[in-house]
């Protein structure tokens, strides 16, 4: 009897966190998230450090944020972006075997599943998290278009301390809007989103700039702007 009332009570908790995810995700088709977790993680961590920051995010959508960005950001982050359903398994195997032979851990993360983490999750590396992360990514792919999943990416995605959004980006590196961003511009915030804290799209070191060069050269290999035009579709 026991068993049975915690087997029940076990499924209805199930079916709970279901419906919660879920009505956490399917409104975001259509709503603009006002803030996301890794923003939240990031003002609390600066409390605990006694450095506090102000979060710079201000939303732009899909026609105002230019086809370079877009595309920087799909050839340095997720080249597969439009034929994967939320997970690169070739991407996650490369990583794995990379990681097994002892060399500096990578990742194999797609915008997707950084959607998922950095909206509703925390930073980390847990077995746990990156189950729920997998889980929110489902419902993402599931719900969103391609084109909404990359329009949340770059309207939430961090770029620099406090700074989260391609608008807040491009007014903190170069002064402008991000309508107004040039080709190298973007291609020079693409290229410091591994480690968008320490390395600088406004003041790039030689090696962002040289990513940022290489970065060009995949746009121009993927189709350049008119790959932009699948996601259109």
């Amino acid at each position: 009897m026991f068993r049975s009332r915690l087997f029940r009570g076990f499924c209805l908790l199930l079916l709970c966190l279901i419906a919660l995810s879920v009505l956490l995700v399917l409104p975001l088709r259509w709503l603009a998230p006002p803030v996301t977790a890794l923003m939240i993680e990031r003002k609390i961590e600066s409390w605990i450090e006694r450095k506090p920051i102000d979060i710079e995010h201000i939303w732009r959508p899909w026609s105002e944020l230019p086809d370079d960005l877009k595309m920087a950001v799909i050839a340095a982050e997720d080249q597969k972006f439009l034929d994967h359903r939320g997970f690169d398994t070739d991407a996650i195997r490369a990583a794995f075997n990379h990681n097994e032979q002892g060399g500096s851990l990578r990742g194999a993360s797609t915008l997707s599943q950084q959607v998922a983490k950095n909206l509703f999750l925390w930073s980390g590396r847990s077995w746990l998290r990156k189950g729920i992360e997998a889980w929110f990514t489902l419902l993402i792919e599931l719900f969103w278009s391609k084109q909404r999943i990359l329009e949340i990416y770059l309207n939430s995605v961090e770029w620099d301390v406090g700074i989260f959004g391609a608008q807040a980006a491009a007014r903190h590196h170069f002064s402008v809007d991000a309508s107004a961003l040039s080709s190298r511009q973007a291609s020079l915030l693409a290229a410091v989103l591994p480690n968008p804290r320490v390395w600088s799209a406004g003041h790039p070191s030689t090696y962002v700039n040289s990513r940022a060069a290489w970065i060009r050269q995949q746009v121009q290999q993927l189709g350049g702007n008119r790959f932009i035009d699948r996601l259109d579709n």
